[in-house]
């Protein structure tokens, strides 16, 4: 479905400039943006994929992953095509940039008053747009998340954190977490990896969504053997969320898996993970978290005070749950996060 897109600005001899995300990209007459999925037609800029879903399923909120987040409750995940990253190892390489690329659209039609039916259909705590970057269907997910609302749905978005402020302004206030990527920690890696010049406005996007718009934010690395995986760049990752977004904020650290471009590297050991990990805990973060390393204890959720095991889990699934009212049952801490 085509629709004219929200945030853009008209220019001379029929370009335009979209203003969604930090890209801004200026496109010329019958052209598309970087995403692909913006398109300069008689100098309007038209969404081309509102309502186009291209993969969507019910699953557990652990898989964004956000484990403060409501932990074992379902919800309804939906993606559609295109990104405005194109990270070499992506593992929704397909949707992301082949299918829109070559306009192989194998989607499904869900508008945004479906969503909200089937979330409720299948007893949804709320809507979660993921698989691919969220940003690229804003119109779609801001409408959604408007609906999901007026239904006491919850909503979040699983995103790299590109988006401008402005967008990020009006779709706030239907949002309730934002579960970001910070990739890495320099320049150096933002331009080899996403193709994008500084990250700065990412950290300041995070800021924003937790500070003046109160969301709930946790934060996930990738950790990319000779790429994120250095000292430095973790060291600095942990300071910079316990300085600007707080001790309690938690981390998640994930197992990097060859794909593609970066078929050449190896998987990311486990002791390295578990090194950066250790990072986190002496920059001074409470809730450090290891991911695509099933059973192993760091999935679990332990009381930052006694140190109890509080949330077990196995991959995606809670198999114990000792937080009573938003408290560690043992010994009464509150456990920052959302909680049943």
């Amino acid at each position: 479905m085509i629709k004219e897109v929200l945030l853009y600005t008209k220019l001379k001899d029929k370009k335009v400039q979209c203003n969604i995300c930090q890209r801004r990209c200026v496109i010329s007459f019958g052209e598309r943006g970087y995403c692909l999925t913006r398109l300069n037609k008689d100098g309007k800029l038209y969404s081309l994929v509102y309502s186009e879903v291209s993969s969507w399923a019910v699953s557990p909120i652990e898989k964004k992953p956000l484990f403060h987040f409501y932990p074992g409750s379902e919800w309804l995940s939906l993606g559609t095509l295109g990104c405005n990253f194109r990270c070499p190892g992506c593992q929704n390489w397909g949707i992301a940039h082949d299918e829109v690329k070559f306009d192989q659209k194998k989607t499904e039609t869900i508008t945004p008053e479906k969503s909200v039916a089937l979330a409720r259909s299948y007893n949804c705590k709320g809507i979660s747009w993921t698989y691919n970057e969220p940003t690229v269907w804003f119109e779609y997910t801001l409408n959604g998340a408007k609906l999901a609302k007026k239904k006491n749905l919850y909503t979040n978005y699983v995103t790299n954190g590109y988006i401008t402020p402005e967008a990020l302004d009006m779709i706030a206030p239907y949002l309730d977490a934002f579960r970001v990527d910070i990739k890495g920690f320099s320049r150096k890696f933002y331009k080899k990896i996403c193709h994008i010049d500084d990250f700065k406005g990412i950290l300041e996007t995070t800021i924003r969504a937790k500070e003046k718009w109160g969301m709930w934010v946790e934060i996930i690395t990738n950790v990319i053997p000779g790429y994120s995986d250095d000292e430095d760049q973790l060291k600095n990752i942990a300071l910079w969320i316990k300085n600007n977004l707080g001790e309690d904020t938690p981390w998640h650290l994930t197992r990097f898996i060859p794909y593609l471009e970066l078929s050449d590297l190896p998987a990311t050991p486990v002791s390295t993970l578990e090194k950066a990990r250790d990072i986190g805990f002496k920059q001074g973060l409470l809730y450090v978290y290891l991911g695509n390393v099933l059973g192993h204890p760091a999935e679990n959720t332990y009381c930052h005070r006694c140190k109890r095991l509080l949330i077990e889990r196995k991959g995606l699934y809670i198999t114990d749950y000792k937080i009573e009212n938003g408290n560690c049952k043992f010994c009464g801490m509150e456990i920052p996060g959302r909680f049943e």
